[in-house]
């Protein structure tokens, strides 16, 4: 299965990317999908996930600046990213779950209710100070 991103690159501190996803109609359809990023020596993140009717998960720290949509028709998945900052610098990561569920915790947090089932190979955003 491939899920291939694309849209990385580099930008300064408070510009824009838009990231792509583009993936296998079997695996976009009725799925949810998310965004992941990875710092250097950091884990791996949820960054915001959108269920297959539209609901949308965000992280914390980019609440109100990443906007995570899905265009069905294409079987594209996007992620929005404005007003960067450097601690945005990461490879960024799509993923679908088959058959879970994104929901949000008693923390108020995204969660996954089932497997990251595909990845795609990561496109890195790199934003300087």
């Amino acid at each position: 299965v491939q899920l291939v991103e694309s849209g990385g690159g580099l930008v300064q501190a408070g510009g824009s990317l838009r990231l792509s996803c583009a993936t296998p109609g079997r695996i976009f359809d009725g799925n949810a999908m998310a965004w992941y990023r990875q710092a250097p020596g950091k884990e791996r993140e949820l960054v915001a996930a959108i269920s297959s009717g539209g609901t949308t998960y965000y992280a914390d720290s980019v609440k109100g600046r990443f906007t995570i949509s899905r265009a069905n028709a294409l079987n594209t998945l996007y992620l929005q990213m404005d007003s960067l900052k450097p601690e945005d610098t990461a490879m960024y990561y799509c993923e679908a779950t088959r058959g879970g569920m994104y929901y949000t915790d008693h923390d108020g947090k995204p969660a996954l209710m089932g497997h990251n089932d595909d990845w795609g190979q990561g496109t890195q955003g790199n934003i300087s100070s």
